[in-house]
């Protein structure tokens, strides 16, 4: 009996004003999935002992908080208060006043570094930290004035700063226009999270025309440059052959990618595909050991999962307490299981207290 069974990816669904999500099945979920826009493949008939499920899909958000400036080669630390130097590249005391904690000092020598260098890196940090009250009092007005400066010397970051202001509306109205334009400049710069954002806004069709094959490109060029997002998200396009031709191994081998930089929802369903020997070499033990890395991660889907494994005992000794502990933490985020509350319902009250007992202390460590 196989205990795990990949859900299909609807393409359509990716269509939804949040970006591209990928799914997974494996039991009944409460949660509503967006309807498609157009008929989604037809799923195979699960055997009659194997559950159905109807996953319940997880978005990436489009807008996302711009990273610091990108570390350069070399960081030296700082002194108290120390002389810039403009004359080597490798060297930027800037960025290491900043990953120090050290935000006065940042602001300092990246004012003095904008007004005697011309230095467009510096001029992002500057609104970086403006925009996140970081050793300084917020002030988004300054922000933009900063990152407008960064991008017009040529600086991606800063670019993509201002990009993602103008589409969240802080310091000013929302002007998705501009946004587009400063998200196309980033991209064509190389920045991946411009092009994975570009390609969102492609796909999602308000902003805007909806272009599914623009948007697959987009994606295609963030996740070669490493972003987990984008590899994530193009694995799904992979799976349903949305903008780009249906590849299966195409797909797994971008869910490996983007598990291997802890992107959480890679790692269920790369685990599933590993479990379920799809698209990959079968590994049952391999992706029960993901399934406990994102359960730990806190996804409510690898918590379900794992669960089942555990009560099944396929791929790993059966553990009804620890099956019972992760059935309740997950139910507590949503994500209930019939199946399971059947299953564990012979549980002695001793073995149902110590489950109940590991859950609450498991809840409690995530809100502290």
């Amino acid at each position: 009996m196989r205990l795990l069974r990949p859900i299909s990816i609807l393409g359509c669904c990716l269509m939804a004003a949040a970006g591209a999500s990928a799914q997974i099945s494996l039991t009944p979920s409460a949660a509503q999935t967006p309807a498609p826009a157009s008929k989604p493949a037809a799923k195979k008939e699960a055997p009659k002992d194997a559950p159905k499920e109807a996953p319940k899909p997880k978005a990436p958000a489009v807008a996302k908080k711009p990273a610091a400036t990108p570390k350069p080669a070399a960081t030296p630390t700082p002194t108290a208060s120390p002389t810039p130097s403009f004359d080597d590249p490798n060297v930027d005391l800037v960025y290491g006043a900043y990953q120090r904690g050290l935000y006065k000092t940042a602001l300092d020598l990246a004012l003095t570094r904008a007004q005697y260098a011309g230095d467009a890196k510096a001029m992002t940090m500057i609104g970086e930290l403006y925009s996140g009250a970081l050793g300084v009092k917020r002030d988004y007005a300054k922000a933009i004035e900063w990152y407008q400066r960064a991008g017009d010397a040529g600086d991606r970051e800063g670019m993509f700063a201002l990009a993602m202001m103008k589409l969240s509306g802080r310091g000013g109205p929302v002007n998705r226009e501009q946004a587009v334009k400063l998200l196309a400049s980033a991209a064509k710069l190389g920045s991946p999270k411009a092009a994975y954002n570009l390609a969102l806004l492609y796909l999602d069709g308000q902003t805007l025309p909806q272009d599914v094959k623009r948007s697959a490109e987009l994606l295609r060029i963030a996740a070669d440059a490493g972003n987990p997002e984008a590899q994530y998200a193009l694995a799904t396009f992979y799976k349903e052959g949305t903008g780009v031709p249906k590849d299966l191994d195409k797909a797994v081998r971008l869910l490996q990618a983007a598990s291997l930089a802890d992107n959480v929802d890679a790692e269920v369903e790369y685990a599933i595909a590993l479990y379920n020997g799809t698209g990959t070499p079968k590994n049952e033990a391999a992706g029960v050991a993901l399934l406990r890395k994102a359960a730990r991660q806190n996804s409510p889907i690898a918590q379900n999962r794992l669960a089942r494994v555990l009560v099944s005992g396929q791929g790993a000794p059966v553990d009804k307490v620890e099956a019972l502990k992760w059935h309740i933490v997950a139910k507590t985020a949503g994500k209930g299981d019939p199946m399971l509350d059947e299953a564990l319902a012979s549980l002695s009250p001793e073995d149902r207290a110590k489950a109940q007992e590991a859950a609450r202390k498991w809840i409690g460590n995530d809100k502290k």
